[in-house]
């Protein structure tokens, strides 16, 4: 098995997500539709394309991009109707020849042993596809069969380079490799290192790793422009902070991907209680190169404000163990509970900081610990 082998339980579905975790139970509100969904696929349709011949005009690509069940359907037909087109071509010549007729047995025909559109039908087969069962073959009496041999081997050959090509592209296209790529379910907003961040968990179940790769994320909300122009999808870029400092990550073991919350950042004034109001979407990219086919993938997820848990951080799941580093994906998508203020990065920036919010939350919890004491006291005196 490619796949980490004994590090997933047989109960664990990967379907490019986390497992699921307890989220905060809000009213639910009618929200618009998803531009990414959970597994990747782009929520968009494309109608009144009017211009239908530009597809034609890349024929290769069209091909791929078609269902299984089309593609097949093409590649059947595309050999049987060659195979019919060249068998009326050889049908053709052998009737202007007079090779059909049963008076001229002793003449040299152009096609042996071609007495009907059938035996010309399988003597197309057995020159497209290079058979050669021996009983029938072409002569040199005429040149227009020998034309049509020519003829019929160059565009078997082009046949076969285009369909082979293309199951070949199908089955080899880069999205197979990006189901073992897999994201929380949940993203968290928490702090970390002093600053309120956004964070997700990225992982890859194969150990063929992905070279060079990198991971991009977009905001997708509804905005207006200054002049007043309603823009229904403004996709804003969001910087991402790499764990190992770097463009590219080191993708061998889960890693857990952040944003800093700070002034350059469009989730500057979003609170706890805005998330639970606004319709926007955070979208997230990996790109990078497969390292046994040298192709480039590209794995996307989204989160939208539902699946932001405020206040809660992953749990680590790299341990060591007998000299090596293991992996327990079944705590991938777990999160903690831990003290975060519930207001926007904007406004704890105005009112000092995560240092502040730490001292009025050791304060608040030094008050409640007194007023627990006094209470016991005064029970105790009562009795």
């Amino acid at each position: 098995m490619l796949s980490r082998k004994g590090l997933i339980p047989d109960d664990f579905v990967v379907t490019r997500l986390a497992e699921d975790v307890l989220q905060p139970k809000f009213k639910t509100k009618q929200r618009k539709a998803r531009f990414v969904d959970k597994n990747g696929a782009c929520n968009v349709a494309h109608t009144n394309i009017r211009e239908q011949g530009r597809f034609l005009q890349d024929v290769f690509t069209t091909l791929v991009d078609l269902k299984w069940l089309h593609t097949l359907f093409i590649f059947t037909m595309s050999f049987l109707c060659s195979w019919l087109l060249f068998a009326m071509i050889w049908w053709l010549i052998a009737f202007a020849h007079g090779d059909l007729d049963a008076g001229r047995a002793d003449a040299v025909p152009c096609v042996t042993d071609i007495h009907s559109f059938s035996s010309a039908f399988l003597f197309s087969i057995e020159v497209q596809v290079t058979i050669g069962f021996g009983g029938r073959m072409i002569t040199e009496e005429c040149a227009s069969a020998v034309l049509a041999l020519i003829v019929q081997n160059i565009v078997g050959l082009v046949i076969n380079a285009i369909m082979l090509g293309c199951i070949f592209m199908k089955t080899a296209q880069a999205n197979r490799r990006a189901e073992t790529l897999i994201f929380s379910k949940h993203a968290v907003v928490s702090a970390r290192n002093g600053r309120l961040c956004f964070m997700f968990r990225l992982g890859d179940l194969r150990k063929s790793m992905i070279i060079s790769a990198t991971v991009r994320m977009q905001l997708v909300r509804r905005g207006a422009t200054d002049e007043g122009e309603v823009l229904p999808l403004e996709q804003i870029d969001i910087q991402t902070d790499n764990p190992v400092g770097t463009n590219a990550i080191f993708l061998v073991s889960p890693l857990i991907i952040s944003h800093v919350i700070d002034r350059s950042s469009p989730l500057y004034d979003v609170s706890a209680a805005d998330l639970q109001r606004q319709d926007m979407e955070v979208i997230v990219v990996l790109e990078g190169v497969v390292e046994t086919t040298g192709i480039t993938t590209q794995a996307r997820t989204s989160y939208v404000c539902e699946e932001i848990l405020w206040g809660q951080r992953f749990v680590p799941i790299v341990s060591e163990e007998d000299g090596m580093y293991a992996v327990d994906y079944s705590k991938f998508g777990n999160t903690v509970k831990i003290p975060t203020p519930s207001c926007s990065a904007k406004q704890l920036d105005e009112e000092g900081g995560l240092a502040r919010f730490r001292l009025r939350e050791s304060a608040a919890a030094r008050g409640s610990v007194r007023r627990r004491i006094k209470q016991q006291q005064s029970t105790s005196k009562e009795e």
